[in-house]
């Protein structure tokens, strides 16, 4: 497993940005509470890093979250700096409650399968989430199961729109390779396979009446 430090290292040898001191300012943090838990957006250069108050608390995860996802990485602090700037950070955070969180503007799902009958996965930056067609097509459904499932909240559509963008989704969805045991026999093979299964195997007429 790949330390921070290790992963830093080696980030900065690719040519990774490495800020001073007095480069690094973040545009603000914002603490959004509710739903029975906290979690702290960073926002930084048009980029906007999900903290927990834990990982921000911990100097090499800020830093490490920073790099993934900003592409820059900010200077180290001696340990006490660090900690100082992290609670005047928090102290000065905006609040907002947690249904107020931004939505991915940039919302895109990687495909959606077919499993047959009204059973579909949507897939989502490596994450399969099963949906049932009813809340495929239930905007609310769909956004609130994305959060749950893969924590991103897509966009709000109006209906028409949401609509058109599932239909299509639908009319493009990939159909599951079809797994051992599967396989579900119609009424018509059914039916035809009756005499055999109850041992009626053509068997010669009787011979005439005496």
């Amino acid at each position: 497993m790949v330390t921070d430090t290790e992963f830093i290292r080696e980030s900065i040898s690719q040519g990774c940005v490495m800020l001073a001191d007095d480069e690094f300012s973040i545009d603000r943090l914002v603490k959004y509470v509710g739903n029975g838990r906290v979690r702290w957006h960073v926002e930084f250069r048009g980029h906007r890093i999900e903290f927990t108050t834990g990982q921000l608390k911990k100097q090499p995860t800020f830093r490490r979250k920073v790099l993934e996802q900003a592409g820059v990485l900010p200077p180290q602090r001696a340990g006490a700096s660090y900690r100082r700037w992290a609670i005047d950070l928090r102290k000065n955070a905006v609040e907002l409650p947690w249904r107020d969180r931004p939505v991915d503007a940039g919302f895109a799902v990687d495909g959606l399968v077919s499993h047959g009958g009204d059973r579909w996965t949507v897939d989502y930056q490596g994450k399969a989430i099963k949906f049932t067609t009813t809340k495929l097509r239930r905007q609310t459904s769909f956004r609130k199961r994305m959060l749950l499932k893969a924590k991103v909240l897509p966009p709000r559509l109006d209906a028409a729109a949401y609509r058109k963008w599932m239909d299509w989704l639908i009319q493009n969805a990939a159909e599951a390779a079809p797994q051992p045991g599967d396989e579900v026999m119609t009424e018509k093979s059914w039916l035809d396979d009756l005499p055999d299964l109850a041992g009626w195997r053509n068997e010669p007429a009787p011979g005439g009446t005496k």
